[in-house]
Order: structure tokens, then C-alpha cells, then sequence
């Protein structure tokens, strides 16, 4: 059902009052009518109202004292004045107050219906920015960066110390590294962490639109464009653009974001006035710049205005210690999604096999993996056969570890080895991977160092 918006007239003149109601009514409104401040008042504490008609010259009070009061009720409500030729400086101060417009009486019943639809489109605008607002704050506050790895502590330590400047920011970082979250923290650690992180996915937005997704636009600035739209831009005033996959942006954009970024300016498109935000930039790309830059694919001038600092977030690969903690993370976050029947484990081999896994597609590589783990395993435990495939293609279809033991040689020679030999080989197999580290191996083992020694030494492997 289609929402009907309410319009409220506050003024003491009767027959206007009547005349702008049935005008309004014609047109679907559902008119409310209030002729004093107190009575209008009244009709706000109870009713959600879409947009008001104030007269400046109230029986009972002075519509420029009563406006506030408004706004401090139904803050995106819009407000248009009535004024007679003598108030007009008292409408210009309205303005300056927080009203929409202002309108001469007698009103011409046109330019009402006009500057009414204008105003409740704003009201609409704010309420979307007011819902992105709301939802990206609630993505970022459940914000959790999972650093176990020295290169990943080591990459907080440099966000912290990034986000408490305003200066942009350039994040570096394959595919999947989680380079987003970085740009939230980036924001949540800022002075700017009351106003909104706006994501601008660059490569996935359309050239044609771009420019609109960005700067916004003007009704009718072009074909389809049945209302006027307030870029992100706007949306991240006084907060953050995270402007993703920036390598990707087109060549004709580029050079409208740098004059936006030397200026702070921008134009809808189809408005020929100069707007101004507030807007702090932190991009991002898997892309090697230099060398779209170097293929005049990117505007070296960009560039160096986006690279005042640069973070570098590394591969998984590169900050294997983070694997297992990913994982557990992984399961306490779908636990509060869903109801699960039980709790998921990995076996020992499934433990061994990620650790040694590469990961090109790395952290959103894993948790698909591991989302495919959770439905084909049984009873919660979950064997490398539910993440790579089938048992019998596991060896050709997981990671290849040439240089690598694994666990699942020891099948080759021995179908059915004992629980001494799987044990001693999974072992060996993790101490090699960590060139030695008999700490970071019990660790990876679930063992206590003492332990991984005196199993060691029934090896014949330490003294």
C-alpha cells in the first residue's frame, strides 16, 4: 500500500487554510489543519507528519520561535513559510533556521504544489541517508580483525596510527584480504567515527552511472532520471568514502574525483551550482597502480594525491598463524546467524591441510571453504574430503605442496597405518612446516611444548 504523506498547515487564516486543503487533497495528501502554534504543536506530538505549512504571524506565537521546536520533534520534516510582503527578511532568517522555502501569500497554488513535492523529496533523501547511516554503523560496530600474525599486528599498529590523521589513505592488498574492514577501522579509530563509511565499489558500478553514484544528480539531468539523487558524496559528509577497487574507475571519473579531492567542490550532474563537503578518502585496489599508470589506464596525478599514506595488507599465505583463528571466528559468527544443531570441529588432517594451503583467493577463500565444510561434514566434524571433494580426488584437487609432507602420504604405502604412525607423521609433518618452531608447532598441535618434546624424543628425533 502506498504510503499517503501528510502535510500539516499551521495558520490562523481560515479560508487560505481551506483552499490549500482541498488543492493538496486533490492531489492525494492527507491534510492536517492547525490554526495556532499550540495546536499545531499537539498535532506533531502524536503524528508523523511529512512536511508543514507554517504561517510566520501566529495568533498565539512567532513562527520562527515555533520552527525549532519542529525540527526538534521531527527533525527530517520539512518546513515551508507563509509569509506576507512585509516578513520577507523574517522568511530569509526561517531559511537560515532550518526551513525547506518560504512562499508569498496570497500563494500561487502551483509554485505550493512544487515547492511541497521538492521538499518532501529532500525528507525522503534524508531518511534513506539516515537508514545507511544506521546500517553501516551497525556493520562497523560488530567490527572484529582477527591479528595473530606478526605482519597483521603489525598492520593494526599502522591503522591505528593512520586513522587518528584526515589524511587520504590508499590500501593495498590481493583480492579478499579483507581490505575493507581495514578502511572501517580506519574510520571507527577517526574523529570522523559519528559520521558515516560510505563503500563505493568502483569496478562494480557502470561508467554511465558513475558519475550520478558519486556526485548525484538533478531531476531530469538525463534519461530516467525522473528525481533528483544525492551522491555518496554527499551521504559521507563530515565521515569517510572508502572507494574501492579505485584501479578499476574509468579514466573520465578519475578526473572529476581528483578535482574533487584538491577542492573538496563538486557539481550534480545537471546542476550548475558549486557544492562543498567534508569528506575524508580512503581507496583501495589489487591493482598494481605504477603499471596502470605506466598503461595510461590510471592518472598518475590521482595517484599522488590518493597515496599520502598506504597500508599493504598481506596475503594469508604470508600469515599462516592467522588461519585457525579465522576459522574459529567463522563458526562464532554463524552460530549468532543460525541455529546450529551442534558445534563444528576440524580434525587434525583438515587443520594440517589448510595450514599448508596457499590460499589465492585467501581470507574470503577460506570461509567459503569452510562454509562448504560445515554442510557436507558429519556430526559437526569436519574432514578434508567436505572442503577439497571426494576422498579419492583430495590429492589431485587440494593444494599442491610438492616441497610439502602430508598427512595423507602415509596411505600410500600403508592403506591401514596405525594410530602411532598417522600421530608421528602429522607431527613431523606440522614441525616441518614451521622450519623447526617446536612452540608455534604445539601450538598448531593442541599440545604443550613438554609434550611435543617427549614425543620427539620417542622418535628418535631430539635428545
Amino acid at each position: 500500500m502506498k504510503h499517503c504523506q501528510k502535510i500539516l498547515i499551521i495558520d490562523d487564516e481560515e479560508a487560505l487554510r481551506a483552499i490549500i486543503a482541498q488543492r493538496l487533497k486533490r492531489k492525494g495528501y492527507e491534510v492536517l489543519e492547525a490554526d495556532t502554534a499550540e495546536e499545531g504543536l499537539s498535532l506533531l506530538k502524536v503524528t508523523l507528519i511529512d512536511a508543514v505549512m507554517l504561517d510566520i504571524k501566529l495568533p498565539d506565537g512567532d513562527g520562527l520561535i515555533l520552527l525549532p521546536k519542529i525540527k526538534q520533534l521531527q527533525p527530517e520534516l520539512q518546513v515551508v513559510m507563509l509569509t506576507g510582503n512585509g516578513t520577507i527578511e523574517s522568511a530569509i532568517e526561517a531559511i537560515k533556521l532550518g526551513a525547506y522555502d518560504y512562499l508569498t501569500k496570497p500563494c500561487n497554488l502551483s509554485e505550493l504544489e512544487i515547492t511541497l513535492q521538492k521538499a518532501l523529496e529532500k525528507r525522503k533523501l534524508l531518511l534513506e541517508n539516515t537508514g545507511l547511516r544506521q546500517a553501516v554503523n551497525r556493520q562497523t560496530a560488530e567490527l572484529k580483525i582477527i591479528a595473530e600474525s606478526a605482519p597483521m599486528e603489525e598492520l593494526l599498529e599502522m591503522t591505528r596510527k593512520v586513522a587518528q590523521t584526515d589524511a587520504s589513505v590508499l590500501i593495498l592488498g590481493e583480492s579478499g584480504v579483507g581490505k575493507e574492514l581495514i578502511a572501517q577501522a580506519i574510520h571507527l579509530g577517526s574523529s570522523r567515527v559519528n559520521g558515516a563509511c560510505i563503500p563505493v565499489n568502483a569496478g562494480a558500478i557502470p561508467e554511465t552511472l558513475i558519475e550520478s553514484e558519486l556526485f548525484g544528480h538533478e531531476k531530469g539531468a538525463f534519461t530516467g532520471a525522473g528525481t533528483q539523487k544525492i551522491g555518496l558524496v554527499e551521504m559521507a559528509d563530515n565521515g569517510t568514502l572508502f572507494l574501492d577497487e579505485i584501479g578499476e574507475m574509468p579514466l573520465s571519473i578519475q578526473v572529476k574525483l581528483l578535482r574533487f579531492l584538491e577542492s573538496g567542490e563538486f557539481r550534480r550532474v545537471g546542476d550548475t551550482r558549486l557544492r562543498r563537503v567534508d569528506v575524508r578518502i580512503v581507496a583501495a585496489t589489487n591493482r598494481d597502480l605504477q603499471q596502470e599508470i605506466n598503461q595510461g589506464r590510471f592518472r598518475e596525478d590521482l595517484f599522488y594525491r590518493l597515496n599520502g599514506l598506504i597500508l599493504i595488507v598481506p596475503p594469508l599465505r604470508e600469515r599462516r598463524e592467522d588461519i585457525l583463528p579465522l576459522v574459529k571466528h567463522f563458526f562464532e559468527t554463524q552460530s549468532k546467524k543460525t541455529l546450529l544443531p551442534h558445534d563444528y570441529i576440524l580434525l587434525p588432517e583438515t587443520k594440517e591441510q589448510l595450514l599448508l594451503y596457499d590460499f589465492p583467493g585467501n581470507v574470503r577463500e577460506l570461509f567459503h571453504l569452510i562454509e562448504r565444510g560445515q554442510i557436507l561434514s558429519i556430526a559437526g566434524r569436519i574432514a578434508p574430503q567436505d572442503i577439497w571433494g571426494k576422498a579419492e580426488q583430495v590429492l589431485k584437487t587440494s593444494p599442491s605442496f610438492d616441497s610439502e609432507p602430508r598427512f595423507f602420504d602415509i596411505f600410500c604405502d600403508n592403506p591401514y597405518p596405525s594410530l602411532e604412525e598417522v600421530e608421528k607423521h602429522y607431527i613431523l609433518a606440522t614441525l616441518k612446516k614451521v622450519m623447526g618452531n617446536k612452540t608455534q608447532a604445539a601450538n598448531l598441535l593442541g599440545i604443550s611444548v613438554r609434550n611435543l618434546y617427549r614425543k620427539l624424543q620417542s622418535y628418535g628425533v631430539v635428545e
